[in-house]
C-alpha cells in the first residue's frame, strides 16, 4: 500500500504526524508533502522539529514542486490523506485550483476515483467551507473533520488523536486497535 500524507497550515499538524507513526508502524510506504505554513505550525505546536517529521515518511517533497512523481495519473498509489486541511487548501481542491503538490495530489487522487480522505480543523464553519466540503464529497472526497468521539471515554489528548487516526484507518481497511470500537 503507498499512502500520500499532506499536511497543510491548519491548526492541528500532530494529527499528520501522529498519522505518519502509525502508517510506519503497519510498514506502509508514505510519501508526504508538508506546506510551508505548515512546517511553522509544526515547530510551534509541537514538540518535533520540520526534518524529524520528514525523516517519518519514505519520501518526500516540496510543496512547490509540480513535477513530483505524486503528481501524475501514472504514478499509482491508493490512496491520499490531507491531514490537517486547511479552508484554503480545502477551496482550492473544490474548485479544482492545482497550484502546488498538495492541491495537485488531491485533484489526481479525485479525476483517478482514489481515496481523498480529507481532515478540516476549522471551527466554526463558513457556509462556503461546507460547500467547498460537499462539493469534494459529491466527487468522491471523504470529509473527516478532526472531531473526536467521546463513548470511548479517552482520558487524554493522544487518544483523541488516536479516535481521528482509527477513524482514518478504518476507511482504508487497516486493522488497528487506536480506540474502543462502539458497543452495545
Amino acid at each position: 500500500m503507498k499512502i500520500v500524507v499532506c499536511i497543510t497550515g491548519a491548526s492541528g499538524v500532530i494529527y499528520g504526524i501522529r498519522l505518519l507513526e502509525e502508517l510506519k508502524k503497519e510498514n506502509i510506504e508514505t510519501h508526504l508533502v508538508i506546506s510551508s505554513i505548515a512546517e511553522d505550525i509544526i515547530e510551534y505546536e509541537t514538540k518535533y522539529t520540520v526534518d524529524k517529521v520528514k525523516s517519518i515518511a519514505d519520501f518526500n517533497y516540496e510543496e512547490k514542486d509540480l513535477n513530483a512523481i505524486i503528481n501524475s495519473g501514472s504514478f499509482k498509489f491508493d490512496a491520499t490523506i490531507i491531514i490537517p486541511t486547511s479552508m484554503k487548501t480545502l477551496s482550492a481542491i473544490s474548485n479544482g485550483y492545482a497550484d502546488n503538490s498538495i492541491t495537485r495530489v488531491a485533484d489526481v487522487t479525485l479525476k483517478e476515483r482514489r481515496t481523498l480522505i480529507i481532515v478540516p480543523r476549522e471551527t466554526p464553519l463558513r457556509t462556503i467551507h461546507l460547500e467547498n466540503m460537499l462539493t469534494i464529497s459529491k466527487e468522491g472526497g471523504i470529509i473527516l473533520p478532526a472531531m473526536p468521539g467521546f463513548y470511548h471515554k479517552p482520558q487524554s489528548i493522544d487518544e483523541q488523536i488516536n479516535f481521528i487516526l482509527g477513524k482514518i484507518l478504518d476507511i482504508l481497511d487497516i486493522d488497528n486497535n487506536l480506540f474502543n470500537k462502539w458497543k452495545q
